[in-house]
């Protein structure tokens, strides 16, 4: 297998909050093609009652891959990030995404398996807000390809 196994139940945190802007958030939307009105207006997402613009649901993904880039890059992981492939994403949410949030990450490797000469690996992203309330889980699947293929 093309990585660490061991690194089955390791955990990888952000090392400072992430802020999320209105701007990354209109900037996410536009490039998503996410054209709802609350993702860009303050009044419209303050209508539906929240504070401000409201994230897409998708745009989690930049806080945990920005989580799992820690274990990723780890040298003890054994990762070579050339030969990684995009398996699956799901997000379980507790609460939208909504600008001006300070939200934390912490990153659980959950699955580290053999799958013929390449590697599965589960990992489930855990962000919250800074008073430690949940906001989104992120569970995402990755192939790391072995040797020849």
């Amino acid at each position: 297998m093309p990585v660490n196994a061991e690194k089955q139940g390791a955990t990888y945190s952000l090392p400072r909050p992430y802020d999320v802007s209105r701007e990354e958030i209109a900037e996410f939307a536009r490039a998503t093609n996410a054209g709802a009105d609350y993702h860009f207006e303050a009044e419209a997402a303050q209508a539906l009652g929240y504070r401000d613009v409201i994230a897409p649901t998708t745009f989690a993904v930049i806080i945990a891959q920005k989580s799992e880039a820690a274990y990723i890059t780890d040298p003890d992981s054994g990762i070579d990030f050339s030969k990684v492939v995009h398996g699956s994403e799901q997000f379980s949410f507790n609460r939208p995404i909504v600008a001006g949030d300070s939200l934390k990450a912490t990153t659980h490797v959950d699955g580290v398996r053999a799958a013929g000469s390449n590697a599965m690996i589960t990992t489930r992203t855990e962000i919250v807000d800074v008073a430690d309330q949940p906001v989104v889980t992120v569970t995402s699947t990755i192939v790391v390809r072995g040797d020849g293929e």
